[in-house]
Order: structure tokens, then sequence, then C-alpha cells
């Protein structure tokens, strides 16, 4: 569904929305002051603008949004001088929190992205996902290991200068992290407070079976932000294996098992939930969906749910 049909069919318009009653009593509440905000990742909400994206979380009880800042994402990096501030503004109108983005930033040698990090400080992001690194496999690991941990170590100090927290994010597949266990490599010198890891659970148990505890206690010193979202294997129409994603509580992460642990470690960051299951092609950022709006809103609020009582049940409050 195009956004000018969602517009038309919901009645939202970017110069003023009406919210409802329920998303009017969950604005008096801005995620910044919550221990741990349970945000949504936006890739998923690409067709809408600021104005519908705050109406669409307010109503459905998220605490904040994570949105993408990166090229192709919701603000191109260049742009995130003039346009990141006001996104904030717009969020925060609704009682919807920004403390976190994903971001393409690797390194401090690039100008645009050394900006967009000042603008996400000054409008008060505490949070941000670093972009991937990949192996060279020209090169022995460790060789590429010893060559990315500069970068680490120069975007720390950046990071301690304006006061931001910038964490990569294991992802399965043969990107650099996708064991975690190199990351440790990468993090070991660097001050948690500014540098570390944006821990997510499915790709962890994607990629380490029933060893994911041990990579995930490996880095414990240094995850802020979590990511969340389940998936199962399963054969594709070819007959090949592949993970696919699921709601929440619906595919093999042992969430409880994950949670105690979390829970243990007292971490006060924000959590990003995701949402990479069939959305009419709203789960790949598409600015065009074939779902039902409503729907892909609907599937999202059951996910923030399932995670709320689960936390609650783990004793994370």
């Amino acid at each position: 569904m195009e956004r000018r049909n969602f517009i038309q069919t919901t009645g939202l318009s970017a110069a003023g929305i009406a919210l409802s009653s329920k998303a009017l009593a969950n604005s008096s509440t801005s995620g910044k002051s919550l221990k741990r905000p349970l945000c949504a990742f936006t890739k998923c909400l690409q067709f809408l603008n600021f104005d519908q994206i705050a109406e669409v979380l307010a109503r459905t009880g998220f605490d904040g949004a994570d949105i993408t800042l990166r090229p192709g994402g919701q603000i191109e990096p260049e742009n995130a001088k003039a346009e990141l501030p006001k996104a904030v503004k717009t969020l925060q109108k609704s009682g919807i929190s920004m403390p976190l983005m994903v971001t393409a930033v690797t390194d401090t040698d690039n100008p645009v992205d050394v900006t967009l990090l000042q603008v996400a400080a000054d409008s008060g992001i505490s949070h941000y996902r670093m972009g991937w690194l990949a192996y060279n496999f020209t090169r022995t690991i460790q060789q590429n290991l010893d060559s990315f941990k500069g970068k680490f170590e120069r975007l720390a100090k950046l990071n301690e200068k304006l006061g931001i927290h910038g964490g990569y994010q294991n992802h399965s597949g043969l990107h650099v992290g996708a064991p975690v266990w190199d990351l440790y490599d990468l993090v070991k010198d660097v001050d948690p407070k500014y540098l570390g890891v944006q821990y997510d659970i499915r790709h962890a148990v994607t990629e380490g079976g029933y060893s994911w505890l041990l990579g995930m206690k490996r880095v414990e010193p240094w995850i802020r932000s979590i990511c969340i979202k389940d998936f199962v294997w399963g054969k594709d129409s070819k007959g090949a294996w592949r993970h696919q994603n699921v709601l929440l509580g619906e595919g093999m992460v042992n969430f409880d098992q994950f949670l105690q642990e979390y829970g243990s470690l007292k971490i006060e960051a924000p959590i990003s939930i995701h949402f990479e299951y069939d959305l009419g092609g709203a789960e790949s950022g598409k600015k065009v969906t074939t779902m039902d709006p409503e729907k892909i809103f609907g599937m999202m609020k059951k996910d923030l749910d399932w995670l709320r009582a689960s936390m609650k049940k783990n004793g994370i409050v």
C-alpha cells in the first residue's frame, strides 16, 4: 500500500495527527525516563513519514524509535544536520523517544559520519549501531581483526568526546562479529562506556546453536543495547535449509534463558525490537508494502506485548 493510500485510509497527515485516547495516554510518558525503553526498529515503517511513525508507535505502546540513519534509510547521512533534530522533535510530541539509531559508521575518517554523530549526540540520542565490517579472505582472520582494531579505538575516542555510545551488532553470515567471539578482539581494549556490542540474540542463536551463551558471556562487559527477534530453520522452495524469521516466542530462541542472563547484567539501555518476518516488503525497508498497514502494526504490537510480558516474567522491570 502506498503512503498516500495509507494517509487516505487512516486519516493521518504530515500536517497534523489526531491521536487516539490510547496514544494520548502513551504520550504522557517519555521513553527517555525509562531504564530500558522498548523501541521499534523502524526499517519496516519506511513507507511512512515521521508524523505517521510517531502516531503508530504511540498507538501501539512503544517507548521509542530506533530509526535508520544510513544510505537508503529514513534519513540519509548527509541530511542528518537538517532532518534529524526535526525527526526527534516530531516523535517527542507524541511521547516517543529516540534513544538509538542505526548507522553505517565504521570509522572516524568520513566527515559526514562525524557530523552525523555530533548532531545525534546534540539531539539527545545516546546509542547508535555501527556499520558492518567485511572479512578479506586473502588474509588471516587475525590479520583482519588487527587491521580493524584502530577503527574501534578511534571511534571510542570520538564517542567519548561526544557523549554517545557505539555498538557493533553481531549478525549471522560471514561478517565480522557473526561468531561473536571475534568481537572480543576488537572491543577488549576500549572503554565499554563509549563503544561495545549491540547484542542480537536471534543472530547469536543462528550461529551459536547451543553455545550462544558462551559468546554472550565473552563480550558481556561491552554489551549495552540489544536487538530482539526470533527465527526457525526451514527449507525454502528449492529444498535448501535457511533461517525463517517469525513472531517472538514462535521460534528457536530461548528467551527465558537469554533474559535471565541479560537481567543479571543490570544493563540500563534501550532495547530494539526488530520485525523481519514477512510484512509485504516493509520488513526490507521498501517504501511500498503489499500488506495492510494495520496488520503490520498489529504484528508489531503483538511482539511488543509478548516481550513486555516475558521481561516481567523474568524479573526485568
